[in-house]
């Protein structure tokens, strides 16, 4: 039976466990917070909404981060009252983890986490295929809404991954995107593409709903009830022989963390860009 713990109970960490629920990702999950009894109110206000949204699973609240052993995931959010977790109170929280819960797979939430993926495989030695960045797949269903916009269709309608680290360094390889089984580089011609690429970064941060979704659908790929490929952030991998920065990248993903990169054919002026973006 899954159990997937959800580190934080503040706006991001309750949507989460919400989302969670709906979906039913998971038998079992927790939502814990130090502060107070905050954590199991929200747990309790999402389990009264399970016969009107119906949903089996089961959400509890706990003050108790040692209740996270023994979880298939565990995902670091953001504290009730404290925002993100991030900087050296993250990397504690993750050095924890890493100690009485090393085969969970951690799942950073935040748009501001992109740093504790980097810093929990290289300082803390987690491996890199068992801790991701969910942030940016909120940020490819923001890019798939503007082409969507853009061509007056659904954005379900519209297919296409994001690399990069935003807000600054954000490529999308558009030779590969699709609108309706058609390419979008047929559809938008190359100035309007640029147009948008330059208006990318207005949307980073992606907000706490489009991050919990985010985090949910990652979840749910992780759990195996889904085989999308999903953009996450990926530390990387040292042994290549090049310094390199950890960024959003399309993956593959199961039980036991990243199964691959589905890296897609860049154009000349999108690897340099990609270079740009990750280089040390």
């Amino acid at each position: 039976m899954d159990l997937v713990v959800v580190l934080g109970a503040g706006e991001l960490g309750g949507l989460i466990a919400h989302a969670l629920a709906k979906r039913s990702v998971a038998a079992q999950i927790c939502l814990i917070d130090e502060k107070g009894r905050v954590a199991e109110g929200k747990a309790l206000d999402i389990m009264q909404a399970a016969p009107v949204e119906g949903f089996p699973s089961t959400v509890t609240g706990s003050t108790d981060t040692a209740r996270a052993g023994g979880a298939t995931v565990v995902v670091i959010a953001d504290q009730f009252g404290g925002g993100e977790f991030q900087g050296d109170a993250a990397l504690a929280v993750l050095t924890r983890l890493r100690d009485f819960s090393p085969q969970s797979l951690v799942v950073c939430a935040g748009a501001t986490q992109r740093e504790l993926v980097e810093r929990g495989v290289r300082e803390l030695h987690v491996p890199r295929a068992r801790i991701v960045g969910s942030a940016p797949e909120a940020l490819v269903s923001g890019v798939r809404a503007i082409v969507a916009a853009e061509l007056r269709v659904s954005p379900r309608d519209v297919a296409l991954t994001a690399l990069g680290v935003p807000p600054d360094h954000i490529v999308v390889p558009w030779e590969d995107a699709t609108a309706g089984g058609f390419a979008v580089s047929r559809l938008i011609g190359e100035p309007e593409r640029r147009r948008l690429d330059a208006g990318l970064g207005t949307l980073w941060p992606p907000g706490p709903y489009a991050l919990a979704s985010a985090a949910a659908k990652v979840i749910d790929t992780v759990l195996g009830r889904s085989e999308r490929v999903v953009s996450c952030f990926v530390a990387p991998d040292d042994a290549a022989g090049r310094k390199t920065r950890t960024a959003a990248l399309p993956v593959r993903l199961n039980r036991g963390g990243v199964v691959g990169v589905v890296m897609p054919e860049l154009n000349g002026r999108d690897r340099v860009r990609w270079d740009n973006a990750t280089l040390l």
